[in-house]
């Protein structure tokens, strides 16, 4: 029987939840979801998700299957990162070799990932007016690379080096990229676990 189920990328912009609505109609009347971008089929779910004030590469899709496994998979996912301050060798050696951050009312230490500075900022939409990123002093990007996805794990990294992020784009899930989407746009694609792996 053939697969109908149906899968999408999509930019997801800053101030907008990773979800398609909510339960609680106060959160329904100040908050923005994804249906807003799309008319998402019926059964349709993010693969993770995204916080608020961060952006970029989202997966939707009506397998839920699909769905748990890329959850429990341990797939790449590359982040650009703009932090407040001009990062140093050391903080970027610090974020590569793990480190501990809060984590419901603990610690927890962060597995260790790839992580490099970025000499030119990359290509990018222009940022939310929202993120304020002119009223900082000097900025400094880096890539980052994670096979986990904790609650805001890149925003409570960078701070425990020194640098918060001012700005987060994810642009990597996998073998797919955020290329050619701007903010708010959705494409369906085909998508399979195989396409998921890490690139060569």
């Amino acid at each position: 029987m053939q697969n109908k189920n149906i899968h999408f990328k999509l930019y997801k912009p800053v101030g907008m939840l990773s979800q398609l609505s909510s339960n609680d109609p106060r959160e329904m009347r100040k908050k923005r979801f994804l249906r807003a971008l799309y008319s998402f089929p019926e059964g349709t779910m993010p693969i993770g998700r995204l916080d608020e004030k961060s952006e970029g590469l989202l997966f939707m899709t009506t397998d839920g299957q699909l769905s748990d496994a890329v959850n429990r998979a341990g797939i790449e996912k590359e982040y650009y990162a703009q932090l407040d301050g001009l990062i140093t060798t050391d903080a970027v050696h610090l974020l590569t070799k793990g480190i501990e951050i809060g984590l419901e009312g603990t610690t927890y230490r962060t597995k260790p990932c790839s992580a490099r500075t970025l000499a030119i900022p990359p290509t990018l939409p222009q940022a939310d007016k929202s993120l304020r990123i002119g009223r900082h002093r000097p900025s400094s990007w880096i890539s980052i690379t994670l096979t986990e996805g904790k609650y805001r794990q890149i925003r409570k990294m960078t701070a425990a080096v020194g640098f918060p992020t001012l700005r987060l784009v994810r642009v990597r899930i996998g073998s797919i990229t955020l290329k050619g989407l701007l903010p708010g746009e959705v494409t369906a694609i085909p998508l399979a676990m195989e396409q998921l792996k890490k690139p060569n």
